[in-house]
């Protein structure tokens, strides 16, 4: 596959049990291919736990494009705007209001919401939890919105204007980039809602086998939904292959096991995994589920601590796809 695709750029036939094994031994005296490491499994749980606010833990990031998990009881200490990408958020759980220029927005599990660069915004989480993308700006919606950000006031039951601070941020909004901070009037930053005409979008999958909900020309994101094995027993499975793209996947919902050509690993919810480019892989799995998959057209490192990693086949018991269901 090459990203923005529907149809693969060629499909090949392979052995199964080949095309999962190691190589055989080179048989001349030249180093011709290097040892890789096996997938990795970063994990945040989704449910809250009670902790005091911290900022967000990156867990995959390049010059390019960064991946966060935040967890949140309380308000965001200050409004943020940034001056280069736009800020894409997926709720996992809890609730969740989003207060910016273009209107407020309660967020609810499933649901995606993109802020343009240059529109301040902040959070208000009860126990709750979401991803944030950080992606250079533009980024266009691919998929259609169920509702709109809108004006409302007060934006969440007790709120009342406060002393604040607004941070203006570059390279990704990351730790240390601040370009300035200062005091503001709330008040007057939200009222900017009724002077602005474009409304912030929320989406969320569609329940279709892949739904694209946001790119550009350099990354992909979506929610891709699968259900019981349709080819456990068939004699033909299928394989995907990014020629031009690592992948991330993001568990939501459901459990499966992710086949690939650097191991095999049982994914649940709140697991992350990196696909890197070029690498074989498929799905297997008993029962239904979502996740979402981000594609990045330049390499993305995890940042995160390892949790688990892929279990490799080994040089002798080169393994099928049925014997990890």
């Amino acid at each position: 596959m090459i990203m923005g695709a529907e149809q693969p750029l060629r499909s090949v036939r392979r052995d199964e049990q080949f095309l999962l094994a190691p190589p055989h031994p080179a048989k001349v005296a030249l180093k011709l291919w290097s040892d890789h490491p096996p997938l990795a499994v970063v994990h945040f749980p989704q449910e809250y736990r009670a902790q005091p606010f911290a900022p967000p833990r990156a867990v995959y990031e390049s010059d390019q494009l960064r991946v966060e998990w935040q967890t949140m009881n309380n308000r965001q200490p200050f409004y943020h705007r940034n001056c280069d990408v736009d800020e894409i958020s997926f709720q996992v759980a809890g609730e969740r209001t989003l207060m910016t220029e273009q209107g407020v927005i309660e967020h609810r599990p499933g649901e995606f919401s993109r802020i343009p660069r240059g529109v301040a915004h902040d959070n208000y989480g009860r126990s709750e939890s979401h991803l944030l993308f950080y992606v250079p700006a533009p980024v266009r919606e691919l998929g259609a919105g169920i509702r709109q950000s809108e004006p409302l006031f007060p934006p969440f039951p007790g709120w009342v204007p406060s002393p604040w601070n607004e941070a203006i941020t570059q390279c990704m909004g990351a730790r240390g980039h601040d370009v300035t901070v200062f005091p503001i009037d709330e008040q007057l930053l939200l009222d900017r809602v009724h002077e602005e005409t474009d409304r912030i979008e929320v989406l969320r999958g569609r329940g279709n086998r892949v739904d694209w909900l946001y790119g550009n020309d350099q990354f992909r994101l979506g929610v891709v939904t699968f259900d019981a094995d349709a080819d456990a027993d068939a004699e033909v499975r299928r394989y995907r292959r990014n020629l031009d793209a690592d992948e991330i996947h993001y568990q939501i919902s459901g459990t499966r096991t992710l086949v690939s050509q650097r191991g095999t690993v049982e994914l649940g919810p709140g697991d992350f995994v990196r696909i890197p480019l070029g690498i074989a892989y498929t799905t297997v799995s008993t029962g239904a589920g979502e996740y979402i998959s981000l594609l990045s057209r330049t390499e993305l490192p995890q940042i995160a601590p390892t949790d688990r990693t892929a279990q490799l086949v080994s040089a002798d018991q080169p393994a099928s796809v049925k014997d990890h269901r």
